[in-house]
């Protein structure tokens, strides 16, 4: 007799399974990405979302199946990286929401659960585009429902589901003419199609049995929704990313200024985890004497995170609805007058006088105390002295902070010279993920936040963060990093948030966007010859120069760039550019467009040796 049901922890090895299968074929996936350039990175970008939410799975184990998927999609909500990531997490997100509450999976529930899981994800992509990840996840997901009338074993039911995927997958190339030209099959699609195949491979071999094993050399890590890193440790670890010796807004403010020093994470445990907790009027009382306060509960446990001046009073407070652990406390003037003297390591002077330990990504992570508490205690004040209690009149949180996403040191530094206040490493190559977003924007002090993506491929996670913070964030859609440079020239701190979304948006629109890199690939794309090794000219999204030589392709593609005129030219040069051929580039401009203002900056990014701007 076949399988019929799952629990928990036959589900998490299931899906283990199938994040090994789409692990091994990452590179198969990036493969697929339908354009020539050496930085696709689909496969990565599922790869590593998945990575994240396995990892949550293997920590918080359960052998309810409803519980083990709440686990898994937070796991990947905060782990999502670019548009494919962010698409995953949200077909597990739906999934999850389904089986809330079940303890074991059977054919009926899977079937409900895959198709929840579509409805969520094409809730989440504003203009759906068929031939991609989302078809297949919903045409395997509605044959999946009409297949549960034929059978309730699991392993039958499965291979039918993933025989419908794969046969739509083929299909993708009739729906989009861009896969037919290439002669590929969408890569999302084809990473979808791997994590049902290893799906199949589990229920298949029939070893039920076996669960998810953990490192037993790791503690247990706090609830998903935790950040690892402390919220002002973050901002040093994403000014670190691009060797910024401190983050622009640190440098805008004075120590003595920072109303509220003791950056506080902790959970608790609640005591009588079915009576509601008083959300409401908690968040009250940490106002009185608190900022950047975010609360989030999940069955039983609550996330607190507060900036405040006295930490003994809120876990006095804290403690009367649970048992405290997992806690966190950072003296973010201590880290201030560190990142002033330029250097890179915050202490936690509540916690420990001794240097904080660091993560296997070399990110400085503040000293954890889980005090475990089982009872209430009297734990002392922290009370400044009249010394220290800062001016109200001296410190006022500023109204805007802006976090940006950029590549090359040269980038980031031009980023911050126009009044980015952080600056995230990350592009094609490397997409960052919702929590690194979050974390970036968590770690400003300021009313409202502008995102800048600066890439077609982080605009989901961008939103996706702005919709998990604590506070207004705006995400513009850039697309391009001289979109992003538009938008901030555009910005003026004194105007008002409509004024700025409508200039930075007006300027950022102007700006047509080229870039030049080598083909990886021989192919034909509208007509257009591409061999291997050739250099090729995209403007904006299209490919309309191929070239043998990097210099020819620089020209015809500014020629394209510059065909409906442009009074100003910015060339940012990458790895790969030379300073003789960039001056070259330079004086042919000014003789071919003596019209147009031409300005070099060193940008410093991989693959692209370089890109265009042209503005009205």
């Amino acid at each position: 007799m076949g399988k019929r049901f799952l629990n928990g922890s036959e589900w998490a090895s299931m899906v283990l399974t199938g994040a090994e299968r789409l692990s091994r074929n990452v590179d198969r996936v990036n493969a697929l990405n339908v354009f020539p350039v050496p930085d696709g990175d689909t496969g990565t970008n599922m790869n590593l979302t998945m990575s994240a939410g396995v990892a949550e799975l293997k920590h918080k184990p359960s052998e309810d199946v409803g519980r083990a998927a709440e686990v898994l999609s937070k796991g990947l909500l905060m782990g999502a990286r670019g548009n494919s990531g962010v698409i995953l997490s949200q077909l597990f997100r739906g999934f999850a929401r389904a089986i809330t509450g079940q303890r074991e999976l059977t054919v009926p529930l899977f079937a409900n659960a895959l198709q929840q899981g579509v409805d969520t994800a094409y809730k989440a992509v504003v203009k759906p585009v068929e031939g991609t990840i989302l078809t297949v996840a919903r045409e395997a997901a509605r044959h999946g429902l009409t297949a549960v009338r034929r059978t309730n074993d699991l392993t039958e039911w499965m291979l039918e589901v993933h025989a419908k995927a794969q046969e739509t997958l083929a299909r993708t190339q009739e729906m989009l003419p861009i896969l037919k030209q290439v002669g590929v099959v969408d890569s999302g699609g084809q990473g979808l199609v791997y994590l049902y195949e290893g799906f199949v491979e589990y229920l298949s071999e029939g070893n039920f049995t076996a669960p998810v094993q953990l490192d037993q050399q790791s503690k247990p890590i706090a609830p998903a929704l935790a950040t690892p890193v402390s919220q002002a440790a973050s901002n040093v670890a994403a000014a670190r990313s691009v060797g910024a010796k401190a983050a622009t807004a640190q440098s805008k403010i004075t120590t003595e200024s920072i109303a509220f020093p003791y950056d506080m994470e902790f959970f608790i445990q609640r005591i009588a985890a079915s009576a509601p907790f008083p959300e409401r009027t908690f968040r009250q009382a940490l106002e009185r004497d608190g900022d950047s306060i975010i609360l989030i509960e999940d069955e039983g446990i609550v996330k607190v995170h507060v900036h405040t001046r006295r930490p003994g009073d809120v876990l006095n407070m804290a403690i009367t609805y649970g048992e405290i652990t997992h806690i966190h406390i950072l003296n973010m003037q201590e880290q201030h007058r560190e990142l002033l003297a330029q250097q890179t390591e915050p202490q936690a002077a509540i916690t420990s006088m001794t240097r904080p330990a660091e993560s296997a990504a070399g990110i400085p992570i503040a000293p954890v105390v889980d005090y475990a508490l089982p009872g209430i205690v009297d734990l002392p004040s922290v009370t400044a002295s009249p010394e220290s209690e800062p001016n109200p009149d001296v410190y006022e949180m500023a109204s805007y902070g802006v976090v940006a996403v950029s590549v090359g040191e040269g980038n980031a530094e031009l980023f911050r010279s126009l009044g980015v206040d952080i600056v995230l490493s990350g592009g094609q190559s490397m997409n960052p993920s919702t929590e690194d977003l979050l974390g970036a924007i968590a770690s400003l002090s300021t009313h409202h936040i502008f995102l800048l993506p600066n890439n077609p491929n982080i605009i989901m996670a961008a939103k996706q963060a702005a919709e998990l913070a604590d506070r207004p964030v705006t995400v513009l859609p850039t697309r391009t990093l001289p979109q992003g440079m538009a938008a901030m020239l555009a910005f003026q701190e004194n105007e008002s948030e409509a004024v700025n979304i409508d200039r930075m948006t007006k300027a950022y629109e102007r700006v047509v966007t080229g870039s030049v890199t080598k083909a990886v690939r021989d192919t034909e794309m509208d007509g257009l010859q591409i061999k291997e090794g050739h250099y090729i000219g995209i403007k904006d999204k299209t490919i309309v120069v191929s070239a043998p030589t990097q210099m020819e392709a620089c020209r015809s593609l500014l020629a394209a760039l510059l065909v409906s005129g442009g009074e100003i030219v910015t060339i940012l040069t990458g790895e790969g550019a030379e300073a003789e051929k960039t001056d070259e580039l330079a004086e042919w401009m000014s003789m071919q467009f003596p019209n147009a203002e031409v300005e070099v900056h060193e940008g410093g990014q991989p693959l692209y040796p370089y890109l265009f701007a042209v503005e009205p």
